[in-house]
């Protein structure tokens, strides 16, 4: 296993390594801001991944919440290879891409 830094989380980092320079355990990018537990609903492009969550959106009219669905490109580096299906910890990053700006730290 190749040397894996600490990216200031309490979160272990992946058994295998990579060499990619996205990756935020054996890379150089540095991980700040929101997290979110997504559901990754598809993995098409390369070392890219879509993925989803719900959240509650208040409708004051109706004094009611509603389902929303948020959708997002994230990068999926090539140690956590995080399948459709899959339940994933993203946390937001510097902007990698036009449409990337936050990255897969592990699965859940």
């Amino acid at each position: 296993m190749s040397k894996s830094r600490d990216i200031g989380l309490d979160i272990k980092a992946p058994k295998e390594s990579c060499n990619d320079i996205h990756c935020s355990f054996h890379g150089n990018l540095v991980v700040r801001g929101r997290q979110f537990v997504a559901n990754v609903k598809g993995t098409k492009a390369q070392k890219t991944a879509v993925v989803e969550w719900e959240r509650l959106f208040y409708l004051p009219k109706y004094h009611r919440y509603e389902k929303r669905k948020t959708k997002i490109h994230v990068h999926n580096p090539v140690c956590i290879d995080a399948k459709t299906g899959e339940k994933v910890l993203i946390v937001e990053c510097r902007r990698i891409s036009k449409t990337k700006n936050f990255v897969i730290l592990t699965k859940i």
